[in-house]
Parts: C-alpha cells; sequence; structure tokens
C-alpha cells in the first residue's frame, strides 16, 4: 500500500492513464516518438544524478566532512595502539636483562635436575597442542595436495584424450 492509502496496481493503471491522455490525438509515430522523448529525458535526469553522486564520491574534501567522526575515531584509535606499541617497546628494553637473568635461572635449573636434555630447545609441549598442531599440518597437507593435483588436471589434458592440434587437422 502506498501513503495515499492506493495500491500499486492503481497507481500504474493512473500512470498509464496519464501516458495515455498525453499521447491522445496523435498517431501510433508521435506517440512513440512522445513516449521515447520522456523516457530519454528521464534517462538523462538519472546519468546526471549518478554523475553528481560520482563527483561527490571522489571529492576528498565532501567525504572528509561526510565521514568526519568516523576519522576522528580512527584517527585516535591509531594514536592508542601506536602508543601503547611504543609503551610495550620502553617496557621491554627497561626489563631485558631481568628477563635474561630469569631465562637464565631456568635453564641451569633445567641442566641440573635433567643434565641427559642439556640441547633440547623447548619444554615438552602438552600432548592436546601436539595434536592439534599435527591434524592442522596434516589438513594443510592435504589441501595443498587436493589443489594441486587439481590445477595440473586442468592444464595438462589427459593420455587418452585428443589434444587441440589433432582436432585442428
Amino acid at each position: 500500500m502506498n501513503g495515499n492509502g492506493r495500491g500499486g496496481n492503481e497507481l500504474s493503471e493512473r500512470q498509464r492513464h496519464a501516458d495515455h491522455r498525453i499521447t491522445q490525438g496523435m498517431d501510433d509515430r508521435r506517440q512513440v516518438e512522445a513516449t521515447a522523448d520522456r523516457i530519454r529525458d528521464e534517462l538523462l535526469l538519472t546519468l546526471e544524478e549518478l554523475e553528481r553522486r560520482r563527483g561527490r564520491m571522489l571529492d576528498v574534501r565532501y567525504q572528509v566532512q561526510q565521514h568526519s567522526g568516523a576519522l576522528l575515531a580512527a584517527g585516535a584509535v591509531a594514536m592508542v595502539l601506536v602508543g601503547a606499541g611504543v609503551g610495550f617497546a620502553v617496557y621491554r628494553s627497561r626489563h631485558r636483562a631481568e628477563v635474561m637473568r630469569r631465562k637464565r635461572r631456568k635453564a641451569l635449573q633445567r641442566a641440573w635436575e635433567h643434565p641427559d636434555r642439556l640441547a633440547s630447545k623447548a619444554e615438552q609441549r602438552p600432548v592436546g597442542v601436539e595434536l592439534g598442531r599435527k591434524l592442522i599440518l596434516i589438513f594443510a597437507t592435504t589441501l595443498a595436495t587436493a589443489v594441486a593435483k587439481s590445477s595440473v588436471q586442468t592444464l595438462v589434458p589427459p593420455r587418452g584424450a585428443p589434444s587441440a592440434a589433432s582436432l585442428g587437422e
């Protein structure tokens, strides 16, 4: 229903009646020309509106005016992230010696408790983590193999299939 309480059918019937009134008393050719002129004018208006919107979309000043709040928020978030990154880097640089002492103490303790595992790089990972890592590697390998096989099948024709050169002869 429209805002005026009439259905879409009645409105289109009214439009057809108005079109008929405009072209009343004209022969068929003039009616077609008048309709084509009206449609052409509507199309030109639509194209002008699209051109205006395109110009606005590419106008940086207009976009900055329209989205100034979002730009300010994005800038503030960027500044907070940069500040946090600089702060974290300063913190790490100041506490680096303490971290190294802690790591050396742990290494000496590990060497004292397990002299046979002196050359190990890291602690033993939990079984769940290792199982998850291996499952992900298996999935990734299977996926890569399937993609490679599909690519080869599309690029290289099967041995028994006729080639493009033999079809052209």
